[in-house]
């Protein structure tokens, strides 16, 4: 019998704060984190995104990292968020973790702040993605495993499944996974020009979307077995019961219409924690408020759960899509809800549009007792993923 992983602690860093409990007051008071760019040093300001309200230095000084060497972004928020997660968890003090990491950015903002004089000798490299993990890890000293997971946005929640299966497997009684990602000018740039960026605040679902913010942000999750969180004494913050991934491979940024990968890493979740589609209370949404994403997802939301459908949000009306971590730091969120009791609101959301028609949650829902919540995450290529929280009894 495969044992069960529990989740332990978590550390979160997104445009909505530093921390856990920024993060979930922002959440349940509604507060989005989108705005003007301060930090990313583009011209293009017309469209807002969703940045860490931290400049590197302050996060290099949180960290209390030496000065004098070029620290990636990616790198610094990561770390954040793994101490938090870390420090919940009361494992700072432990050897032997492992950690997991998602990202596709890696270090490309130290490349763009050297760019067009070649990189100095001995950071060659600093862009790489695996890098940033390494240098997350060393960051702490306490992790003599590490792998990164870059499959683009479904990469942190990818990065939870592996996770989830080392665990299972019996490879690994603890697991730190998860995933950072910052703004880079290659990352605003290459979605503009695929023309899905809005001048406006994203409205995922709804009938005047007209794209996606681009944000930033971390997120890490302790995963360990039962029995190791209960030898510790460990507080067991909810059951990471199910999760699933596929990859329909229908176009390298279009999602198909019926939703296909998706239906399947959602259907594969459910009999993965040994669940009906009746259980669910509360679906996360990758929701990004591109034309294409929000009618793909919903058709494939509709074909799973039928006539008994759950409500539906995407929190990235408060984060922007943070890309890569999003599936680690909407997974956080989906944890917040479920500890104080709430369904969180779909920001900016007006106007019912006939390709979606899921019940969008538009206000914060309170006395929400959530049992089984579901969360996704889809990637460029149709790789798509899954995952069910439960309550832990």
């Amino acid at each position: 019998m495969r044992p069960k992983v529990v989740i332990t602690g978590m550390g979160v860093v997104s445009a909505l704060g530093v921390g856990v409990d920024a993060n979930a007051t922002a959440l349940m008071q509604g507060i989005s984190g989108i705005r003007t760019a301060r930090y990313l040093p583009t011209d293009h300001l017309e469209f807002p995104v969703g940045e860490v309200p931290m400049d590197n230095e302050e996060c290099r000084r949180m960290l209390a990292l030496p000065p004098g060497r070029p620290y990636s972004r990616t790198h610094l928020l990561g770390a954040l968020a793994v101490r938090e997660a870390l420090e919940q968890s009361k494992l700072l003090d432990h050897n032997g973790l492992a950690l997991i990491s998602g990202t596709t950015v890696g270090g490309m903002d130290v490349t763009e702040s050297l760019f067009p004089e070649p990189l100095p000798e001995g950071m060659p490299d600093v862009p790489d993605c695996g890098a940033s993990t390494n240098d997350i890890a060393d960051t702490f000293g306490c992790f003599d495993y590490t792998s990164s997971v870059s499959t683009a946005c479904s990469s942190a929640m990818n990065a939870l499944i592996m996770g989830k299966l080392l665990i299972e497997s019996g490879e690994r009684d603890i697991v730190v996974a998860g995933g950072s990602e910052a703004l880079s000018l290659f990352h605003l740039n290459g979605f503009k020009s695929l023309m899905i960026l809005d001048r406006e605040r994203c409205r995922p679902f709804d009938k005047t979307r007209a794209g996606l913010n681009l944000g930033e942000g971390a997120a890490y999750l302790v995963l360990e077995s039962e029995t190791s969180a209960l030898n510790r004494g460990a507080e067991i913050l909810a059951v990471l019961s199910g999760a699933g991934n596929a990859c329909d491979a229908y176009h390298q940024t279009a999602s198909s219409d019926d939703g296909e990968g998706a239906y399947l890493a959602m259907t594969q979740a459910l009999q993965d924690a040994n669940l009906s589609p009746r259980d669910i209370q509360y679906v996360n949404a990758h929701g990004t408020g591109t034309p294409n994403n929000d009618a793909s997802e919903s058709a494939a939301i509709r074909r799973v759960f039928g006539e008994n459908l759950p409500p539906v949000s995407s929190t990235k009306s408060y984060t922007g899509h943070t890309t890569s971590a999003s599936g680690s730091i909407e997974t956080a969120f989906c944890l917040m809800a479920m500890k104080y009791g709430f369904i969180p609101a779909q920001c900016e959301f007006e106007n019912t549009d006939e390709q979606c028609v899921v019940p969008v949650s538009k206000s914060n829902t309170s006395n929400a007792d959530l049992s089984y919540v579901m969360c996704n995450a889809f990637g460029f290529g149709g790789n798509d993923s899954s995952i069910i929280l439960s309550r832990y009894e």
